[in-house]
């Protein structure tokens, strides 16, 4: 990447326009997951651009965005499980983004609260967000399928014990990726994306 190419996406405008533009892909990746009746996706990919629009809505700006890289990769495995074909591929997609959401919290926290977390702080606190969140994700399946008769964890066909150690292996692979997520977290984002991307007047006291 050319250095005035990187100085252009360092710029505060330039970085909230891209990023607005990837939560509009989300937006139309849940519409498009809802019209296919992937409804728990949909809301997935809905609950995705929220966060990213928490920011911009609570503090009234526009341009007080998330790093749009860091947009980039949470939204790149919501994307990709619209396109999977694969039942693993559609799994792992599921784990990298329950870790996204947790990466997302995480981000702004740091960006615009006075919240500041150490980089060890940040791995376990993305990681336990990350397992929390896989588990809100698992109830909620589990709740569709009593009252939707979906079969997104009980399926009649397979024994209960198998249920629960897939169940088991989603929270081991959620976490794994929550650690992956705390790591960039701790070693790019708070190096690297700074606040310099984030508004003067919303930008906390360091």
């Amino acid at each position: 990447m050319s250095r005035d190419v990187a100085r252009l996406l360092r710029d505060r405008r330039v970085n909230a326009i891209a990023a607005w533009c990837i939560v509009a892909m989300l937006a139309a990746v849940s519409v498009t997951s809802a019209v296919q009746a992937d409804l728990l996706w949909a809301g997935f990919a809905a609950a995705v651009a929220a966060l990213a629009l928490f920011p911009p809505v609570l503090l009234r700006n526009r341009d007080a965005m998330l790093p749009w890289e860091i947009l980039l990769l949470a939204a790149s495995p919501v994307v990709g499980r619209l396109f999977a074909t694969l039942s693993m591929t559609g799994n792992l997609a599921t784990y990298l983004s329950v870790a996204a959401i947790a990466l997302i919290l995480a981000v702004e926290l740091q960006l615009f609260t006075p919240v500041r977390m150490t980089p060890r702080f940040a791995v376990v606190f993305v990681a336990i967000t990350t397992m929390a969140t896989a588990g809100v994700w698992a109830v909620v399946r589990w709740v569709a399928d009593q009252f939707l008769g979906t079969t997104f964890i009980l399926d009649p066909t397979v024994s209960e014990h198998v249920i629960e150690e897939a169940i088991m292996w989603e929270f081991v692979a959620s976490t794994i990726a929550g650690i992956g997520a705390g790591v960039v977290f701790a070693y790019y984002v708070r190096r690297q994306a700074g606040t310099s991307r984030v508004p003067e007047e919303v930008q906390p006291d360091l």
